[in-house]
Formats: C-alpha cells, structure tokens, sequence
C-alpha cells in the first residue's frame, strides 16, 4: 500500500502514467442509498483531499475481504472484527472513513486508540453505531495517526454528504497514485437495471494476500449479506489477487462492498438465484478493471503486462509459475529495457516451485512463438521479439505440457522511477 507522502509544498504531483485509461476518470452515476463526501484535514498532505466519508443507508448488506498480513493495520484489524459482529439484519446504516498520508500501521496501542476516536465521532456525526463503522488508513507505516485532524472534519463531511461525490471520494484516498480509478457497470437482473460502480487506490506494495491496497463497491442491488461476502471473495481471489507490482503484501489491504437494496427487485437470497450468476459476473468485471488500473499505475510502470501460463498439473501450480515470472525483478528489469531475454522466463519458471519438465515447456511473446520442446524455436528471429517489446501491453504465454492447469496473473515492468520513488518515501 506504498505511497510517497509529501509534505506541505515539498513536491509537485508526480506525472500520470503513461498506462492511465486514455478516457481518465469514468462518470460514476450516483447510487441510490449512498453519499459520499472529501475534505482536507491535513494528515499529512497540504492543499489535496485526504480524508473521505461513505454514509451507507438502513437497509444495505455489507462486505469486505482484508489482508492476511501478520502485521496487519489497526483499521484493518477493527474491519475485521466489526464486520463478523455484525447481525443478521444489522439495520441502522453504515460508514466508510478513509485517511491518507498515514497507515495507522505497526502503531501499538496508539493505533487502536486512533480508530476508536474516529470510529466514535464519525458514529456521532451520522447517529449510527459504532460498530458499524468502517475505517482504513493509507500511507507511512510506524507514525501516529493525528486522528484530532480527522476528527475535527468530520461535522464538515456529514454535512457535505452527496450522491454524486464519488469522484472527491477516490481522489482523496490516493497516495503516490497518479490518477484516480474508478469503474461502473449495468447489469439487468430480470428485467430490473442494476448498477455497479466503485474506485480504488494502489500503486505501491502491491501483491495482495486476500483483495488489495483499498477498494470500495456500491450496488444498488440487493444481495443477502452471506452471498454478498462469498461472491466479493469469489471475484477478489481471480482479479485483486491476480495482480502485483512489486511482490510485496500492504499491511493495510481492504476491499468493501455495500448493497444498498434500492432497486426495485426482490433480494437475491440463494446462490441458486438465476439472477446471482449476472450479477457476480457485472461484480468481477468492475473488480478486474480496477485490478488492472492498479497496475497501470504502478510506481514508474511504463508496460502493462498480462501472464498467462497453461498446461500445468493443476490450477494453484499455474499460479505459482505465473506469479514466479510476474514477480521476477530479472523478467521485469528486462521488460522496462524492451529486451526479449526469454531465458529469463525459463528461470522464473524453474525456481516457481511448480512441476515443470524443459523439454515440454512453451514460451510465447504475445503470438510469437519463442522456444519449444527445451530450446529456442526454430522460426524464431531476435529482431521480432525485440520489435514485440516495445508494446506498452504485452502478453507473457507458458505452456508447460504437463495438464490442464491454467492461471492468468497481471503485473507491469520494474524501472529506475520506482528506486526513486520508494527511496524517497519518507522524505
């Protein structure tokens, strides 16, 4: 969950990636049932929005999934605890607080008192319980929280709740991000519309143990609460998971769904539903189009890059071998040279961990076919391969001839603007 953190006029914002959606942020049309607003409160940036508040109406069913990380933040750790407390038909309403600049992780008891205070003023500024609020901080780890800052915006927030703020929301929550991420899909559920829309924030420590950096989903379906939990694990385990940037697992990850219930629909009760299956199939697609701007904005990216490895004993074995190669800093220094130095993938794929036989083993660049059968093809030229490299997307292949096993990961390349960035974090 790695962000630069910049003090009061020490830094301009760094440029957007050269990955970023060509069309920029998407309208994101108001959810029916949910409001959101972003103020400054100076937690540890100056003059930008590092502070939002998702006020959630009685009536909506909750989900989150959070990092499996030992050393895993406060926020994260209320999350949890919260999120399992809650009753069957917990009414009331629901809110989501979210700070950058700093992480409220590896912070001892004053974390947890952190949390508390902020958790009690914003439940006092909605007229809500405590438990049902939700919290997530982003930035710096080991520096208290200055939870007085937040506290002091929080009348200020609740007054300026809006349907139509989500854009305010996903600004407020980035770090080194250099451009919000948002994404919307319309579903129709048995002649009902239903929408989907939701943003997200990463950049930085990102290789996720459960959905990654800090995503949040509003629908205006309505999804019993224990589907809703199983279908946003579903979809968080092949998008969110599927990503890395540079191998390493925040301490601060969470990703929350609410289903406000406002559509004109009875609720989806039973995975059995017919309507269940669109509906996680509209879910997965928003999850996967954020998964993948995350990447796109990597720290420094300047290749987005799918991995797709096939034939393998199993589909946790293709897994492994797919997550071998994207996490590679050999294979991602090569990709940000534009050097096909597929012996490089051949390593990545040794050391996985999976069984892997070279001479049944396949590698292609994007439909280039590289080597076959323990060597170098016979039809393969250097100079194509090379050409292929100078792409922004490219497509890693392996076949490993072995089954029927098969997993597709995303990552991007490792260039000298990522040293740069994380060496300077603190400063």
């Amino acid at each position: 969950m790695g962000g630069q953190d910049a003090t009061a006029g020490a830094k301009a914002r760094p440029p957007v990636s050269p990955l970023a959606p060509a069309a920029g942020f998407p309208a994101l049309p108001p959810i029916a049932g949910v409001r959101f607003a972003a103020a400054e409160a100076g937690v540890r940036y100056r003059g930008r929005l590092d502070v939002m508040l998702a006020a959630i109406e009685p009536g909506a069913s909750i989900a989150g999934v959070f990092t499996r990380s030992s050393t895993r933040s406060a926020p994260v750790r209320w999350c949890e605890a919260a999120l399992a407390a809650l009753a069957p038909g917990s009414d009331g309403g629901f809110a989501i607080l979210v700070n950058s600049g700093n992480s409220n992780a590896f912070t001892g008891g004053a974390g947890e008192t952190a949390v508390q205070a902020t958790v009690a003023a914003t439940a006092a500024a909605l007229g809500i319980p405590e438990r049902q609020v939700f919290v997530a901080s982003t930035g710096v780890i080991g520096e208290p929280l200055p939870a007085e800052r937040i506290v002091a915006v929080l009348g200020r927030l609740a007054a300026d709740l809006d349907p139509g703020a989500a854009d305010k929301a996903a600004r407020a929550i980035m770090t080194t991000d250099t451009f919000p991420k948002g994404s919307v899909a319309r579903v129709d559920l048995a002649g009902v519309p239903v929408t989907i829309a939701g943003f997200a924030k990463g950049s930085g420590m990102i290789a996720p143990d459960m959905a990654t950096m800090l995503v949040y989903l509003f629908s205006d379906a309505a999804v019993a609460p224990g589907l809703l939990q199983a279908m946003v694990a579903r979809a968080s385990d092949a998008t969110f998971n599927c990503i890395t940037v540079d191998g390493d697992t925040s301490t601060s990850d969470t990703l929350m769904m609410a289903a406000t219930g406002r559509a004109a629909m009875a609720p989806i009760a039973d995975a059995s539903d017919p309507r269940a299956a669109g509906f996680e199939s509209a879910l997965a697609g928003v999850m996967r189009d954020l998964a993948h701007q995350v990447v796109r904005d990597g720290e420094g990216a300047t290749k987005f890059v799918e991995v797709a490895v096939t034939g393998a004993a199993s589909d946790a074995e293709a897994r492994k071998v797919a997550l071998s190669i994207a996490n590679s800093p050999l294979v991602k220094t090569a990709l940000a040279g534009e050097d096909p130095n597929w012996g490089r993938i051949v390593m990545a794929v040794g050391k996985s961990g999976a069984e892997a036989d070279r001479d049944r083993l396949t590698i292609r660049l994007g439909d280039i076919l590289v080597a076959e059968r323990g060597w170098v093809s016979p039809g393969y030229a250097e100079a194509d391969g090379a050409a292929y490299m100078k792409r922004q997307e490219l497509v890693i292949g392996v076949d490993l001839g072995i089954g029927d096993g098969r997993a597709t990961v995303w990552t991007c390349d490792l260039t000298h603007r990522y040293i740069e960035i994380n060496a300077d974090y603190r400063s």
